[in-house]
């Protein structure tokens, strides 16, 4: 058994396949090293898919696997594909998803305006003059 570290990214649905019923979801979880973003699928199957449902975005959690892998051929004729998965054996949540975060002094965030902000809404509004500026506009 191997164990891998990363952080919950998308949590999917529970699938059923076949006549026995067989349950999967589907967790992809992401670790960045700066660089590149890699994408890591891990699999729920069985009795482990409501497990996930402990899980948020943004969780850091260590994920305990199974290696499994499978070939898979529509007909004699075609091409052969082989598949890798990730089973989760077992996890851990090393650290929950934060929520909404107060500021340094403790005081809950300003409230936003329920109204859409007029103009560009990344530059604070300007100050309307009716004569020419005293400095020439140095633009940001």
């Amino acid at each position: 058994m191997s164990t891998v570290t990363g952080t919950v990214h998308v949590i999917g649905d529970t699938q059923t396949f076949g006549q026995r019923g067989f349950r999967k979801r589907q967790v992809v979880l992401t670790q960045d090293d700066g660089k590149y973003t890699n994408f890591i699928p891990v699999d729920f199957t069985r009795d482990t898919t409501d497990a996930a449902d402990e899980l948020d975005v943004g969780d850091v959690i260590d994920v305990d696997y199974r290696l499994t892998g499978r070939k898979w051929q529509r007909d004699e004729q075609s091409e052969v594909r082989y598949f890798v998965s990730l089973e989760v054996v077992s996890f851990k949540i090393r650290e929950k998803a934060s929520g909404p975060r107060e500021n340094v002094f403790g005081e809950p965030p300003p409230e936003i305006p329920d109204r859409p902000i007029e103009g560009n809404p990344r530059r604070a509004p300007q100050p309307v003059s009716d004569g020419p500026p005293d400095e020439p506009e140095i633009p940001f």
